[in-house]
């Protein structure tokens, strides 16, 4: 594999929650912005992360985590007035999870920073979700980012009641790639009036209303599906046994830009990431401990 981290710039950057998910066998460092770095760094791809923390236990304890797991800590801000994330996780029938998100926390309150922006290249790959616009602050910080001109990646990551029509199609006219899961594309259609029930006409939707050039839709066992301009790309998903599906759509997002990145061509970028959603999916929480070679060696036995 080849080694990605040569560039002096940065190549990615993650914008939002950090957070710790307090689940019925105890908590696990979670958020996708977190989920996304995680995996960014463990395929070789230098990681930022933008996100604010409490002056507290839990934000020491992420911070050490960042320091463990080799993920850039210098774009992270420390909250002295509001404490460090938690999300009330709760698992339904057995691998589904639902989520109760603490409200204000310390990464609602993302300040501006000219370090930030010093960061953001044309080359750099922006990741933020939905989420993370929830309170002005942020919100506002992440629209003033948002005026780069880095590759900039749109998780949808929709959060009732978290979100707004006018906010997502901002945020989406703000885009250069997009994913959704088919619960997030339907969502998006019913927001927007858009009365298409084939998926490739749903995205061309997507596409001529916000100018969205390449967007991603993730079926879970199904695989996935990659929209390209006028171009589009199926792979097929592969039947893994479930441990739990914590942060397996993050981790898709991670090895879908990693391969972005290198240039991959289309099916093979589907392939990878498919294959990394799949092996996060037989283990627990969205950043478990795993050497690369294991993903490799899972990748190889599926495809």
């Amino acid at each position: 594999m080849n080694n990605i981290t040569a560039n002096p710039v940065t190549p990615a950057i993650c914008y939002g929650e950090i957070l710790w998910d307090v689940l019925p066998d105890g908590p696990q460092p979670g958020g996708a912005p977190l989920n996304v770095a995680y995996h960014l760094n463990k395929l070789g791809m230098a990681t930022s992360l933008v996100s604010k923390i409490g002056d507290d236990a839990n934000g020491q304890k992420l911070e050490k985590l960042l320091d463990n797991w080799g993920i850039k800590k210098h774009l992270l801000q420390v909250d002295h007035e509001h404490p460090t994330s938690q999300v009330l996780a709760r698992m339904n029938n057995g691998n589904e999870v639902s989520y109760e998100i603490v409200f204000p926390v310390a990464w609602d309150f993302i300040s501006e920073s000219q370090t930030i922006l010093n960061e953001l290249k044309p080359s750099t790959y922006f990741v933020f979700g939905s989420l993370a616009s929830r309170n002005d602050v942020s919100r506002n910080t992440l629209f003033e980012l948002l005026q780069t001109d880095a590759i900039k990646v749109f998780d949808i990551n929709i959060r009732p009641p978290f979100i707004s029509r006018d906010l997502l199609g901002e945020l989406l006219t703000k885009a250069d790639i997009v994913k959704f899961n088919q619960a997030e594309l339907e969502m998006v259609q019913g927001f927007f009036r858009g009365s298409f029930w084939k998926e490739a006409e749903q995205i061309k939707f997507i596409q001529d209303h916000f100018n969205v050039p390449e967007i991603i839709v993730t079926k879970g066992e199904f695989g996935a599906s990659y929209y390209k301009h006028d171009k589009a790309y199926h792979v097929a998903g592969r039947e893994v046994k479930v441990n739990d599906t914590i942060g397996s759509g993050d981790s898709f997002l991670a090895a879908f830009i990693a391969n972005h990145y290198r240039g991959e061509p289309p099916q093979t970028l589907l392939k990878n990431a498919i294959a990394m959603g799949g092996f996060i999916a037989t283990k627990k929480g969205g950043c478990p401990e795993y050497q690369l070679e294991e993903y490799l060696n899972f990748k190889n036995q599926i495809f």
